[in-house]
């Protein structure tokens, strides 16, 4: 496994900012969404563009 970011956040809106800053900044991609699935907070991951998951394979909305 390469290189991943995680952001987290208070809030979903929180997350998500931080996860879309995150992304213009370093030329990443969203692999999982802001979710509270995972604890206390809101998480989200991204990974640098060149290691994003091909179409079809990685991010799943449920």
């Amino acid at each position: 496994m390469g290189v991943s970011y995680m952001v987290r956040g208070s809030t979903r809106e929180q997350c998500q900012h931080a996860l879309d800053e995150l992304c213009r900044a370093v030329g990443a991609v969203a692999t999982i969404l802001p979710t509270d699935r995972h604890g206390a907070g809101w998480i989200a991951r991204a990974v640098p563009t060149p290691e994003a998951p091909a179409v079809g394979e990685g991010l799943v909305e449920r």
